[in-house]
């Protein structure tokens, strides 16, 4: 048995069934064990952003690591900007880099790089594997790596002749690290500021935003007058009828500081206390007031609904039944094609258990108020800010929950970054609807542009946050690569096609075009 063959059984002893893959040469023996084995899914992608962004999807869904599987430092940069985004999501992923054989590297042949060196930025955990013999025992302790709470970027550098000189057996799953704990002084003191009568605000992340989570804090809120917010961009947020409710923090600062004005005291449940996501003139990098008082119930690497449990038998709020939301669908519009139009199509259509992956930018605006009430659904955002995000995150979703409908919201500008990823999703046949938002341009940047101070609006300003001339046409792309594609110019055709892609299984996508 060689490296690649005893790691692979050693990831599957560790219970990692699939592996989005792009490889190369350095990668091949990987490839063969992956072909002769009916334990490990493999799923091609044509960029490898695509299969980082689909590790992260499926990660966030099925609470455990996929594979990616890479071809050395350039494939690993490709990578890297949806591995930003799984890193600030804390989701478990494990990337196999292929990298020169040991003897080679001194070479410097053309595709030699510091695969260490660009695997640091986006990794929790690195390891660069030293011979066949140890390369099923770094397999499982990436596993292990991988799983330590809520999740982790492990990165394994496999060198060609590691894969393919002969090892020794396959290691079985190592034991898990047990989640880490609030220090009972966390919950005193969360307890005692809950009770002195001041404005309280619970910030709220990762799980903490489970279905088990908002029913804990929304009886820590009845206890206590409490407000509940959660970070703008979360992992993974329930949502819907029968959930409980939590306030989303804006996004510009001009938003949050409203939101937050009275806060004389925060307490943060798997989050850190909220900053801009950018900075401006003359506007505080800080979203909550001066003098406000921090104070961190459990942090993201502690288990937030142990915490939440301890604080509510604290507050003797145990008894208090958790106030759920009911189903309320939002009427149908007719006539000219809008945001809100198409944000109440997406509420009124929406089905049980939807998956929605939101990168639709400024042209969701309506979509969180539209979909409240919706029926039961699980929405996952940008984490890290780095767009082309959605796409691959939707393939990774429908993986992890193949008898769920995924509902991609996608701006047209970040779609274009990761686009190859619509062949995958035809390619597998996964039940994903992607809404393109086609307003032909980077319309936040151009918000940005105003709202930075750099007022030039001229054309030649203009012309590079413009995506026309020539216009994208998404429903060709879409059906180049196999995806059934339509396009919705009026409120009542996108009604119609959201409807029927509701009720289609397979991948399809609506191209919605408006000013």
């Amino acid at each position: 048995m060689n490296g690649a063959e005893s790691m692979l059984e050693t990831l599957i002893n560790g219970g990692v069934e699939v592996c989005f893959s792009n490889p190369g040469t350095s990668e091949m023996h990987m490839v063969a064990a992956i072909g002769k084995s009916d334990k490990m899914r493999s799923i091609l992608s044509l960029f490898e952003g695509v299969c980082s962004g689909a590790a992260d999807g499926y990660a966030r869904m099925a609470g455990k690591p996929a594979l990616t599987l890479l071809h050395l430092g350039p494939g690993l940069s490709n990578a890297s900007a949806n591995l930003h985004n799984a890193k600030k999501a804390r989701s478990p992923v494990i990337n196999l880099i292929g990298d020169h054989a040991t003897y080679h590297k001194k070479y410097d042949a053309p595709l030699n790089s510091d695969v260490i060196g660009l695997s640091g930025p986006v990794s929790h955990w690195v390891r660069n594997v030293a011979s066949a013999e140890s390369l099923p025992l770094d397999a499982a302790e990436a596993v292990q790596a991988a799983m330590v709470q809520p999740g982790q970027i492990a990165t394994l550098i496999i060198p060609a002749d590691c894969a393919w000189d002969e090892s020794v057996a396959p290691v079985a799953a190592l034991p898990r690290q047990g989640n880490a704990l609030a220090e009972d002084a966390a919950i005193d003191q969360a307890a005692a500021l809950l009770g002195n009568g001041r404005k309280t605000v619970l910030m709220l992340s990762h799980g903490a935003l489970t279905e088990a989570g908002l029913e804990l804090v929304d009886q820590v809120a009845q206890a206590t007058g409490a407000k509940l917010i959660c970070d703008t961009f979360t992992p993974k947020l329930a949502r819907g009828e029968g959930r409980c409710e939590v306030e989303r923090l804006g996004y510009f600062a001009e938003q949050a500081l409203v939101q937050l004005e009275d806060a004389e005291q925060m307490i943060m449940v798997a989050t850190k206390a909220p900053v801009g996501f950018f900075a401006y003139p003359g506007k505080p990098s800080e979203f909550y007031p001066a003098g406000c008082m921090l104070h961190t119930l459990a942090a993201v690497d502690q288990d937030p609904l142990d915490a939440l449990t301890r604080l509510v038998q604290k507050l003797g709020a145990a008894d208090l039944s958790p106030r759920r939301i009911k189903l309320q669908k939002p009427d149908l519009a007719s006539g000219t094609l809008s945001l809100e139009s198409m944000a109440r199509a997406v509420g009124h259509y929406l089905p049980t258990d939807a998956i929605i992956v939101d990168e639709s930018a400024t042209s969701g605006a309506y979509m969180p108020a539209m979909t409240r009430a919706a029926e039961p659904h699980d929405w996952l955002s940008l984490t890290g800010g780095s767009i082309g995000y959605g796409l691959p995150v939707s393939i990774g979703a429908a993986v992890a929950c193949p008898d769920r409908k995924v509902l991609c919201l996608h701006g047209d500008g970040g779609a274009m970054y990761t686009i190859q990823a619509l062949w995958t999703m035809a390619r597998e046949n996964l039940d994903v609807c992607v809404v393109i938002f086609a307003n032909r341009k980077y319309q936040i940047l151009q918000v940005e542009l105003a709202r930075v101070g750099a007022q030039s609006m001229n054309k030649r300003t203009l012309d590079m946050l413009d995506l026309s001339n020539p216009d994208l046409d998404f429903v060709k792309l879409a059906e180049g690569m196999g995806v059934a594609a339509s396009q919705a110019t009026t409120a009542e055709a996108f009604n119609d096609q959201i409807k029927a892609a509701m009720q289609h299984k397979g991948p399809c996508l609506i191209e919605a075009v408006f000013d």
